[in-house]
């Protein structure tokens, strides 16, 4: 791997105490609202125009969230080209609460609708779509955050010019315990660009 300065220029976290961006709030979860209400909360309060989120998963829904959050409007696939941008995410559940749903339906009729969403790299094809990326990408299913992972195939990808910019982090959601942390890694510099490391990506995911 070749040495390659890169940055997180952006980030955003979506828990059950509210959503952030760049640290700052978003949007609170004041009344405690569940999965279901909260995340339709934010997507009202974003203004975003995309019915096809209310025929996702939870999981996907958050991962939608939290990247339209993140780009802000931002044309990033336009910017660099489609294939040099990419997603890297993890989670410790998979796609375990879909799966519980599907297990459900299929007492009654299974549903195909929640059949599609029982793979975690779903949500990574639903983001390519709704942003037209095609970039390489990956999901890995760890018990915790492995920021070591994540940081070395994030820098590689990027060092050995296969992606320019990578939209990665953490994407979880089993219930109404759901986390999400995005964050946008490129090798250009902005007004709020922190060094992209192993000790950065702790910091960020642990003050979310």
């Amino acid at each position: 791997m070749t040495d390659q300065q890169t940055f997180i220029t952006s980030c955003c976290a979506i828990t059950p105490r509210g959503a952030k961006k760049d640290g700052k709030w978003v949007l609170e979860n004041k009344e405690g609202e569940g999965a279901d209400l909260f995340l339709a909360s934010v997507y009202q309060h974003l203004g975003v125009d995309y019915p096809k989120f209310y025929k996702m998963d939870h999981l996907c829904q958050l991962g939608f969230l939290s990247v339209e959050l993140l780009l802000n409007g931002r044309q990033i696939a336009s910017e660099y080209g489609p294939e040099n941008v990419g997603f890297v995410f993890s989670n410790a559940n998979s796609s375990l609460d879909a799966d519980l749903r599907y297990f459900e339906s299929v007492k009654n009729i299974p549903s195909p609708a929640q059949f599609v969403y029982t793979l975690p790299n779903i949500v990574i094809g639903e983001l390519s779509i709704r942003h037209g990326c095609k970039g390489e990408n990956a999901f890995f299913v760890s018990e915790s955050f492995d920021v070591d992972l994540l940081w070395f195939y994030v820098q590689d990808l990027i060092s050995r010019r296969r992606l320019q910019a990578c939209i990665c982090g953490w994407i979880d959601c089993l219930d109404d315990d759901f986390k999400a942390l995005v964050y946008l890694v490129e090798s250009r510099t902005s007004n709020t660009e922190l060094p992209f490391d192993t000790e950065r990506i702790c910091k960020i995911y642990n003050e979310s």
